[in-house]
Order: structure tokens, then sequence, then C-alpha cells
């Protein structure tokens, strides 16, 4: 099954792309509630390479990486990548008022359907509060 989440960001497509494949940004805005949060990340953007994060609790319970390889590449457009044996694609769509960035995965059969819609939903919320404050400082 798969699952598709997105969300419209008020800003230019270059910074959306950056701001998505940047480490020190990646930080600041990967998390799906308050309680968590992302401790490290790595991006070697390029087909074959590889990504991760650290995402643990921030009362220290738990955490865990987040990992995959980058299957294809299309700058400011697409980005395709494998984690595990499941695999997601992310789209970057101009739009009359930014960009829209649509995330489509392979569920997974340990959380239910909307636990999973409602996390990555959650992330990518957050991603563009984190952009369009930035847009909005700049």
């Amino acid at each position: 099954m798969r699952i598709t989440v997105e969300t419209s960001i008020a800003a230019p497509i270059a910074q959306v792309w950056r701001t998505y494949t940047t480490p020190a940004d990646i930080v600041k805005w990967n998390a799906a509630s308050d309680d968590w949060h992302t401790t490290k990340a790595t991006v070697d953007l390029r087909e074959g390479g590889v990504f991760s994060s650290r995402m643990e609790a921030k009362d220290g319970s738990m955490g865990f990486d987040f990992a995959g390889t980058y299957t294809k590449i299309v700058e400011h457009k697409r980005i395709e990548y494998a984690f595990g044996d499941r695999k997601a694609e992310v789209d970057f769509v101009p739009v009359a008022k930014g960009v829209t960035v649509r995330v489509v995965f392979d569920a997974e059969s340990t959380h239910s359907v909307e636990q999973q819609q409602g996390g990555w939903q959650a992330i990518l919320d957050n991603f563009a509060r984190y952009v369009e404050a930035r847009q909005k400082a700049s």
C-alpha cells in the first residue's frame, strides 16, 4: 500500500529544495511532534548516495535512525529513495504562490495507515512552517 502526504509552501523552489536536503536545516524541522527531535542528519544528495536522520524522544526514552539510499535525483523536481525494503518519492511542484511538496511512500505493517499518514504529514507540516518562517525573515 502507498500513502501520500503533501503541503504547499509559499517560498521559491530553490529555497524549498535546499531546506529539504540540507542537514543543518533537517535537524530543525524533522519531527512529528514537539516531544521528538532530530539530533543529527547526513545527506549525500546523488543517485546511490545515502542519507540518515537520528530521531529521538526529547526525554531520551527512545530513538531510531531513518536511513536509506537515493535512487533518483532530479534537481528542484523529484527525489526517489529506498529505505529498507520500502520506497518513497518526493515531488516538488511549482504552483502560483510557491511549491507543493508531495511525498508518496510504501506503508509498513507495524503502525496503522492513519498513524503513518499522520506522522509523515506532521513532519511535512513542520517543514512548511520552517521554510515559510525563514522566507519571511529573509
